[in-house]
């Protein structure tokens, strides 16, 4: 059988597809390069780069496709409800970054909260700005965790290492799972009033398209700090422009963006209380060998005959 691998992979992950005797096309294809071929393949294995349109899946449904795994969490990038409709798989590896998403997220925190960047480019200047560094501590400050899946859970863990608290909002959180991660739970316009730092792990979806609106920015304290190394399209960024400048709350960091890359008009890019980082979250060498391989796992498991662990739309597919 044959995969089609369309955005860069680690090489582990390559490795092992061909150990178990997939044929391998490995290449960077545009649209139509992938629209003329994709038929001829059984399996697509994609990372956020390609977009897996429905074009591409009817196409891939009339031949022999049969699946398409996306190395890392998102799938945005995949028409998930044509896959579906046509029986084709969609698998993932959710868990393949979730140390290194969970550390970044602290990184900024830790970068706002001790006003690293701003001492650094100082320090480079030739000057001396000691007395205008003063920071805060994360210790007993609180935490809002949006989401409460993998990513949350390990921030959870590593605040608490801090000593920080723990405020929980996600519709799919129990009391139970909320204690279990070290804090409580709570609606989110509670979270938002009471948090020092608000820290998003939720999917792009049409409910959460904008859930961090201008509204609920203004619920937050005017000295607390929004993270979000989720997906860009959950925060309003016009509206986190207007509370930033107008310091309404006290900074922001930004790994995501509704643009991507954004355009250099951006107006966050020109603030000096937001740290922006260009969606680095999963890029570490640990994370991005992790989310390949796990990914690569799935697709043989499909192809073999056998259920994948992570299966995106299996809801969908068992219902059909």
């Amino acid at each position: 059988m044959k995969i089609l691998v369309t955005d860069k992979l680690v090489d582990e992950a390559i490795s092992l597809l061909k150990e178990k005797g997939f044929e391998i096309k490995y290449e960077e294809l545009d649209h139509d390069g992938i629209l003329n071929e994709i038929a001829d393949y059984d399996g697509m294995i994609v990372r956020s780069r390609t977009k897996v349109t429905s074009d591409i899946i009817e196409k891939g449904a009339s031949g022999n496709l049969k699946v398409i795994g996306r190395a890392g969490i998102g799938v945005d990038n995949i028409d998930v409800e044509t896959a579906s409709k046509h029986g084709i798989y969609v698998v993932n590896s959710p868990t393949g970054s979730t140390a290194s998403v969970a550390e970044l997220a602290i990184a900024h925190m830790l970068s706002l909260s001790r006003h690293l960047i701003r001492a650094d480019n100082t320090m480079k200047k030739g000057e001396w700005a000691k007395k205008q560094l003063k920071g805060f501590e994360l210790f007993n400050k609180t935490l809002g965790l949006v989401g409460s899946g993998n990513i949350a859970q390990h921030v959870a863990k590593i605040a608490k290492g801090f000593g920080m608290n723990i405020l929980v909002y996600s519709p799919h959180c129990t009391d139970e799972k909320a204690e279990r991660m070290g804090g409580k739970r709570v609606d989110l316009e509670e979270l938002l009033k009471n948090s020092d730092y608000v820290s998003l792990h939720i999917p792009h979806t049409q409910d959460t398209h904008h859930l961090i609106n201008k509204e609920r920015l203004l619920l937050m304290k005017n000295t607390a700090y929004l993270i979000n190394c989720a997906r860009g399209g959950v925060v309003d960024e016009k509206a986190l422009y207007e509370v930033l400048s107008e310091k309404r709350i006290a900074g922001a960091a930004i790994d995501v963006f509704e643009e991507e890359p954004p355009s250099s008009d951006n107006p966050l890019l020109k603030l000096d209380n937001v740290v922006l980082s260009p969606h680095i979250g999963a890029a570490t060498k640990e994370g991005q060998i992790r989310a390949g391989v796990i990914c690569a796992e799935q697709v043989i498991k499909v192809l073999n005959g056998e259920e994948p662990d992570y299966w995106v739309n299996r809801e969908k597919m068992l219902v059909k």
